[in-house]
């Protein structure tokens, strides 16, 4: 009597070949703590002190606003690592394979370029000008003062590498900026590698955050026209 073969079990996966490096707006994240907790105050003591309708309203309302504001502030993150890149926006969360990547674009927002020719902000690196004018203030007296190789090289806000053998950045140059350079570093190094993952850009929308919003707003726009 013949047994049936068993069944060998399926192959995993292979492990990505270094851990996602996370880059977040700090700013972003206090801004949305605080905002949070004025909804939540201001929601609750309406549905606690509130009569008729305004309870309800004050439901809708924070329905409306929580999703919107976790969205916007604490929601947004960039995980790069050395075979893509995942950005997280409010709304959506896109996947990048290195070799998809055009361009990493820095003006009056900072944003991601495929070779399809497709852009996605990278709402997560926001562009601070004020950041820019204090470096180049500072740029301007470290060479001022003469400052000559006083400032290392910068070993890599990813962690990705050793030191930058360009031009010294270190407090001269703007957080959102490094981080930028940090990318186009790594992007650069996957470029032309032998046996480089391919892929696709993938987006999926958030669902998480459009539904509750959205039904927040029907719910806000019926009581309203009730009223």
């Amino acid at each position: 009597m013949t047994t049936p073969e068993s069944e060998s079990p399926a192959p995993r996966p292979p492990a990505p070949e270094s851990a996602d490096r996370v880059h977040r707006s700090s700013a972003g994240i206090a801004g949305g703590v605080l905002m949070l907790a004025i909804v939540l105050w201001l929601g609750v003591d309406a549905l606690v002190t509130g009569h008729g309708r305004v309870p309800w309203l004050a439901l809708a309302a924070m329905i409306l606003a929580v999703p919107l504001v976790v969205a916007f502030t604490l929601r947004p993150a960039v995980y790069a690592n050395e075979e893509r890149l995942r950005v997280r926006n409010p709304f959506r969360v896109i996947v990048l394979p290195w070799e998809q990547v055009a361009a990493l674009r820095s003006g009056y927002s900072n944003e991601v370029v495929t070779r399809s020719g497709g852009k996605y902000q990278l709402w997560a690196v926001p562009v601070s000008l004020r950041a820019r004018k204090r470096a180049s203030r500072q740029q301007a007296r470290a060479t001022a003062a003469g400052a000559r190789g006083a400032t290392p090289g910068r070993g890599g806000l990813l962690g990705f590498g050793g030191p930058s053998g360009g031009a010294d950045a270190g407090p001269t140059r703007a957080s959102a900026d490094q981080y930028m350079d940090d990318l186009r570093e790594l992007q650069e190094s996957r470029e032309g590698r032998e046996g480089a993952p391919q892929g696709e850009v993938t987006v999926r929308w958030a669902y998480e955050i459009i539904g509750p919003a959205l039904a927040g707003a029907v719910l806000l726009a019926i009581l309203l026209a009730v009223t």
